[in-house]
């Protein structure tokens, strides 16, 4: 009990008073997904609370009737619902757990190496992730975090942890007429990772002739800016309606395939909200609705719940098998049924609709 209470509160310090602008406390990714839950925040998830995530907060007190202070206080985190408690070191993690507790432990894991994803769901990816995160420091690797984890991932005492790798850092001269914004865009980065690496504060003027730095490897940047989660949300609403889903349902599985994220590219190519393939995109336009659909977020959701309502239909209704053949493939859902790893996904998903 002395351990939990001691890592909840130092890590929620900065919940308290106004963190200063770049700091990174690893707690705000718990804030900032709840706030993504809500629609209210399209911002990377970076634990840095800059001026999109001090909108979203007072934006949320606002509509909820609270006092506006852009302070995420015990009455804003209630009133984010599953997503906004408990905060991080409260509570031993397990497999099916829902929680800020669980986005920071998704964030931190990804901080140290281990790439899962960060929607406040402890799912299969997670779990397994985090098995691999403590076999590398040689901990009892049973996807359960508790003291020795959080010790690991929070503290950064008692247990040993890698080292992070050398970054090469390359310069950056300030011109006339040059914006931190503009000058992540110019060199690919972003910049939360500007201001971080120059102890600088985004919202003050940018002085000519400062001299930034900015990870070498850092490639062109080709990325869309974040998509709206309250479009999403929307989205979800009025295709599920449409073809007769229960809403809970679609926003669950958009939920577990990428927090309501359309930028999201797996590594076998599925895109957008709904992590569509190209193929099932052209089965569906050309089989199931008969026409093109535009390649939006709006039109990934189309896309997204056609091809479950099909499947819905395919399946006599039954969702467990619906979502298998989501996941695994219709053919091979009819040929052999679901598989281990099938069901795992599909108990997640099911899970996660009682709280969506």
């Amino acid at each position: 009990m002395r351990f939990r209470v001691t890592l909840a509160g130092a890590l929620a310090a900065g919940l308290a008073a106004a963190a200063p602008a770049g700091a990174l406390n690893p707690q705000h990714a718990g804030l900032q997904v709840a706030l993504r839950a809500q629609g209210l925040y399209g911002g990377p998830i970076d634990a840095i609370v800059g001026p999109r995530t001090l909108a979203a907060i007072r934006s949320f007190q606002k509509s909820h009737g609270l006092q506006v202070t852009g302070l995420a206080d015990v009455r804003t985190r209630r009133a984010l619902g599953p997503l906004g408690t408990p905060l991080f070191g409260s509570r031993q993690l397990a497999h099916g757990m829902l929680g800020w507790d669980v986005a920071v432990l998704q964030f931190l894991l990804n901080r140290h190496g281990v790439n899962v994803p960060v929607n406040g769901y402890m799912d299969g990816p997670t779990v397994r992730g985090l098995r691999r995160y403590q076999g590398q420091l040689r901990l009892a690797a049973d996807g359960i975090a508790g003291p020795a984890t959080f010790t690991a991932l929070g503290l950064q005492t008692h247990v040993p942890v890698r080292a992070a790798p050398a970054v090469t850092l390359r310069r950056y001269v300030v011109e006339p007429g040059d914006s931190l914004t503009a000058i992540a865009v110019r060199v690919g980065t972003t910049v939360p990772t500007l201001a971080q690496l120059n102890e600088l504060d985004p919202d003050r003027p940018l002085l000519i002739g400062t001299k930034l730095r900015f990870p070498a490897a850092v490639a062109a940047p080709t990325a869309v800016s974040a998509t709206n989660a309250a479009t999403v949300r929307e989205s979800l609403g009025s295709w599920s309606a449409h073809y007769g889903i229960d809403p809970r349902l679609a926003r669950a599985l958009a939920w577990m395939e990428s927090g309501f994220n359309n930028n999201e590219v797996s590594s076998v190519g599925a895109q957008g909200v709904m992590q569509l393939l190209p193929s099932t995109w052209d089965y569906v336009e050309t089989v199931l609705i008969g026409h093109a659909v535009q390649h939006d977020a709006d039109g990934n959701v189309e896309v997204g719940l056609a091809y479950l309502k099909h499947l819905l239909g395919v399946f006599d209704g039954d969702e467990e098998l619906a979502l298998a053949a989501w996941y695994q493939g219709e053919r091979s859902v009819k040929a052999q049924g679901p598989l281990t790893v099938s069901k795992v996904f599909v108990a997640d998903v099911l899970a996660l609709r009682q709280r969506m």
